[in-house]
């Protein structure tokens, strides 16, 4: 059912919920004035209304309509939601097709746009990384990785890390391709990417500077997603385990002082 076919139900349902909770739902019924001359930019606010209001399955059809006439953060929406599971039953494939939606229109680095190429792009790496199983993407690690480079280009911080993490993972002994690996990791983490910055503080642990390589760890710990915690805790208390109590105590300390600059 499409947008103009759901807005004389909705205004009902939302007038009548508004009449009874008031607030939110008022307003939002209040909003959802779009016909259908209504431009892409009139959709999609229309679903970000119904979608803050929890309307979820209303503002996933305006995402849909908004989409097919050329709104980019709709389509974008609609990936996040398919990904995640939002509002609609999780897929991984469909928020692939609408990630690889986004990824072939015209967009160019440094426009208005470019952050939900650098998002969709960088999603399509891991999707294409690892597979998705009952589809026809398959595991591709050499794509994988030309996804994150693209997408580090549009200045998507998880794009930045994955290059990073990957010419870690190929450098081996090379130094050249250990310092192109920092420059990455340091631009992700200087983006807010501390997955990153678990891992800059890793390579200074390494190199010997064990005081702030321990303390740039334990701060990405504690301001990390919660999918990278895991690995990021791993990584810490294998280095803490092997250093000595004097220094892992200065290390708390400096890595207090790192909490207390941000």
């Amino acid at each position: 059912m499409r947008v103009s076919e759901i807005l004389r139900s909705s205004f009902i349902s939302a007038a009548l919920a508004g009449c009874l909770a008031g607030g939110v739902e008022a307003a939002w019924a209040q909003d959802a004035t779009i016909t259908e001359k209504s431009g892409p930019w009139d959709v999609f606010k229309f679903g970000f209304s119904a979608y803050k209001s929890g309307h979820k399955d209303q503002a996933a059809q305006a995402y849909r309509d908004a989409s097919e006439q050329g709104q980019i953060g709709a389509t974008w929406k609609l990936a996040r939601m398919y990904a995640e599971g939002d509002g609609v039953t999780q897929d991984d494939y469909e928020a692939y097709k609408f990630f690889s939606e986004i990824v072939s229109r015209d967009v160019e680095p440094g426009s208005s746009d470019e952050r939900f190429v650098g998002d969709a792009l960088a999603e399509m790496g891991r999707y294409v990384e690892e597979g998705i199983p009952g589809s026809p993407v398959q595991a591709d690690p050499d794509a994988a990785f030309e996804y994150f480079q693209r997408a580090a280009n549009y200045g998507s911080p998880i794009g930045q890390f994955e290059v990073g993490k990957m010419y870690l993972q190929r450098g081996e002994s090379s130094p050249s391709k250990i310092r192109l690996a920092g420059r990455w990791l340091m631009l992700a983490a200087k983006n807010g990417h501390e997955g990153a910055r678990a891992m800059l503080g890793n390579l200074l642990f390494q190199s010997g500077r064990v005081v702030d390589g321990l303390a740039m760890m334990t701060t990405a710990l504690e301001r990390a997603e919660p999918r990278d915690r895991p690995w990021i805790r791993s990584m810490q208390e294998e280095a803490f385990a092997v250093t000595e109590e004097s220094t892992r105590r200065k290390a708390i300390a400096r890595a207090d002082e790192l909490q207390d600059q941000q």
